[in-house]
This record gives structure tokens, sequence and C-alpha cells, in this order.
């Protein structure tokens, strides 16, 4: 694998007269991420659900309905709708009519509830998750809620400001150009390798997980 000096300056050089930290997403603080609300990150962590394989400006401009219908994205709230009401919300032509993102809300609610249970909050439980181990945390994701598998969890976890990497197409095609892996990661071992790989980066840059990924993916295309 290159060293992040060569991503950085292969990105530099490709893309004279702009500047290339601009063109980097923005990472929270361990305390900003604390500060926020768990209504706020379950409104987004849904958001981030019903957004996948939908255009994003359609699930957002229905979003304050959604608001609405689901009580502010309150997690103790949500977590006691009957499926009575979930099914009444299919008559709502406010809001996307998927019941199986529908039913997520209810599911992720009661995911959120419970790490907060353990946790203090799932803003706390989100904060202190190490990054060195990020694809863990896309797993259990995936594992305790609903509709969270792909990369569904990695894109809420940027939406929000956690630090994570996102494998996108031109990250994976990057990743096999340096031969750290051969196929798009889904197997624990693959995805392990590729979270070495960034982790070995991180330790010689100081960089956040997300400056790299999107650094990485600016190096392959040309």
């Amino acid at each position: 694998m290159k060293s992040f000096k060569w991503i950085y300056e292969h990105v530099a050089a490709h893309k004279a007269g702009q500047d290339v930290e601009a063109l980097l997403p923005q990472v929270k603080s361990a305390e900003a991420l604390k500060a926020t609300g768990d209504d706020r990150l379950l409104s987004q962590l849904c958001l981030r659900v019903f957004r996948a394989g939908i255009k994003h400006s359609v699930v957002d401009a229905k979003w304050p309905a959604f608001e609405q219908a689901f009580y502010g994205f309150d997690p103790d709230k949500i977590i006691l709708m009957s499926d009575d009401q979930l099914e009444n919300l299919m008559q709502n032509d406010q809001i996307i009519r998927h019941w199986g993102k529908i039913k997520s809300v209810r599911a992720n609610a009661m995911m959120v509830t419970e790490l907060a249970a353990q946790h203090g909050s799932f803003a706390n439980f989100i904060a202190d998750w190490p990054v060195t181990d990020i694809t863990g945390l896309w797993a259990l994701l995936k594992k305790q809620g609903q509709q969270l598998g792909g990369k569904s969890g990695a894109y809420f976890l940027r939406q929000v400001g956690k630090d994570t990497f996102i494998l996108t197409d031109d990250v994976v095609a990057a990743l096999k150009a340096q031969d750290v892996i051969d196929k798009a990661p889904t197997a624990q071992r693959d995805l392990r390798k590729v979270q070495d790989c960034f982790n070995q980066w991180q330790e010689e840059s100081g960089r956040p997980m997300a400056h790299i990924s999107r650094l990485l993916s600016y190096t392959v295309g040309w």
C-alpha cells in the first residue's frame, strides 16, 4: 500500500489550483457529538434509512412531516407506538409509505434506548466508540438496528459527524489498486484488512478517517 504522503501529494497534484482541505468532510469532536440529543441522532439515522434507494431531495422535502408523524423522533415515545399506529402511517400521504422502513423507525428507537440505558445516552455510545474499530460499529448498527446494512451505517455516522471512512466505489477501487483487497469487502476478514490499512494511514498522518477516505477516493479515475 502507498503511504499517506503519496496519497495527499497525488491528490494535490491532480487538484492543482483547488484548496484540497476545503474538499474534506467535517468531523465533530467527541464533546460535540455527546452534546447532540438522541432524538436528533435517531432522526438522522431514520433519514439515512429512508434516503436509501430514493432521491435524497424527495426524502428531505418530506422530513418535516416525518418529524411530526414520529413525535420529533423522541425514542422514548416511538418505542411505545403500537402496530396499529405504525400501520395508520401507511395512510399518511405526507410521508414516504414504505412499510419496512416505517417499521424500522420503532426498531431503531428501541436500539437507541437500549444503548442509551447502557451508556448514558446514544450520543455517548457513538462518540466513545474507537475509530480504530469503526467497522465494528457498522456491524453493531446492522445487527441491533434495522435497515442499516450495506453502507447505511457508515453514511449515518458521516451525517452526524462521527469520524468514519466510507467504502464508496472509488474508495474500493483505490484499495484494490493498492493491493489491500481484491474485491469489495463484505466478509469480516476483508473489512479487518481495510480497517488495519486506514489505522496505519491515520497513525502516519494524524488525520481523521473521513479525510483519508475522501482523499483516497480522489486517487482513482485519472
